[in-house]
């Protein structure tokens, strides 16, 4: 089962390092493929943080999360929770 989501990034400063590290470290703990796109790019490994980081997401921004396996509903409702967070924040950034 193939299930996509779109989402909308809460960290204020977006998916820079640290946002992206969580991020990424999750998609790979997920156990199954986890691809992330920005607008209507092209999607990359989620669990790549070089590939995150690569895609510049900014706050507000609006990404494509697509997770296929059994658990691919769950996976992208954590998932989700991540992006909307501002981990930024949590940081005083």
């Amino acid at each position: 089962m193939t299930v996509s989501r779109t989402v909308r990034i809460g960290s204020s400063h977006g998916l820079h390092a640290r946002p992206a590290k969580l991020f990424a470290q999750a998609a790979k703990e997920a156990g199954i493929p986890v691809t992330i796109a920005k607008d209507a790019g092209k999607p990359v490994n989620a669990a790549s943080i070089l590939g995150v980081i690569a895609l510049a997401i900014e706050h507000g921004d609006y990404v494509t999360l697509t997770a296929e396996g059994d658990t691919a509903e769950s996976v992208l409702d954590a998932l989700t929770e991540l992006l909307t967070t501002d981990h930024d924040q949590d940081a005083g950034a």
